[in-house]
Order: structure tokens, then C-alpha cells, then sequence
């Protein structure tokens, strides 16, 4: 893979969908679909839209290391980013982050107290393609 943020950029921009993973109070890895972020930069970070009261939420305060996959069905490539998760919930990030359209899962607007933004911060991924895995760090 000669340019990780282009190769890797182009995946995300066409994922729908993201499977994110967080880790249990028992040490083990739990994987939920998402809609894909909102707001990237690069491919180090990642805006997420998500409910305040979620299981990923409370995984996450308890432990903030977490994983995001996601893949091009067409033609079955994918990559994962390894990282950190930061809960937000400030105004500003909550606004930039908010869609048309969420008020149907958040009743109360940006100012729901359910509604929140996951932070995640990309440290390294791993690159799956024509049978071969590539690994790479992200700076």
C-alpha cells in the first residue's frame, strides 16, 4: 500500500456502514454496526453520532481502547483502525457532528442529554486486500 491515507480515506468515504469495537468489563471485545463518521480528519480521526446511554458509551468510560472496520463490499477490501475513544459532549463538536434528520433518535435536539459524540483517535490499522494484510502506523 503505497499511500495509506489516500488508500484507507477512499474506504471510509464509501462505508455506510462501520463496525466499531469496544472491550467489556471481562476483558472481552464487543462489536456493534454504526453509521459511518460524520466528520473525519484524515484517518486519524473520527467523529461518531451515538446515544449517551449506550452499552459502546459505558464500555468506553470504563476503558477507551477501540477498533473501527470497515470495508468495500465491491471489491472486498477492507481495513481496520486501532485507538482511543473520547466521549464528547460539548455544544460546539455536538452541532458540527448533528444531521437533519437526528431528531428522530435524539427528541431533544443538540441539547439531548442521550445525544453525544465519540472521539476516536486513530493509532495504527491493518489493511486486508487480494489476500494480504498490510499493517501500518498512523501519525
Amino acid at each position: 500500500m503505497r499511500d495509506a491515507e489516500k488508500t484507507v480515506g477512499n474506504i471510509l468515504d464509501k462505508s455506510g456502514t462501520v463496525h466499531i469495537g469496544s472491550v467489556d468489563e471481562n476483558g472481552f471485545p464487543n462489536v456493534k454496526a454504526m453509521y459511518a463518521p460524520r466528520i473525519r480528519d484524515g484517518i486519524k480521526i473520527l467523529y461518531f453520532s451515538t446515544n449517551t446511554s449506550s452499552l459502546r458509551v459505558e464500555q468506553f468510560r470504563k476503558n477507551p481502547h477501540a477498533c473501527v472496520y470497515f470495508m468495500d463490499k465491491r471489491f472486498f477490501c477492507g481495513v481496520m483502525l486501532k485507538g482511543i475513544v473520547e466521549i464528547l459532549v460539548d455544544t460546539e463538536i455536538k452541532k458540527s457532528v448533528w444531521r437533519d434528520g437526528d431528531e428522530k433518535y435524539y427528541t431533544n435536539g443538540i441539547e439531548d442529554e442521550d445525544y453525544c459524540v465519540l472521539k476516536f483517535t486513530s493509532i495504527c490499522g491493518r489493511y486486508y486486500s487480494n489476500y494480504k494484510s498490510v499493517d501500518f502506523d498512523i501519525n
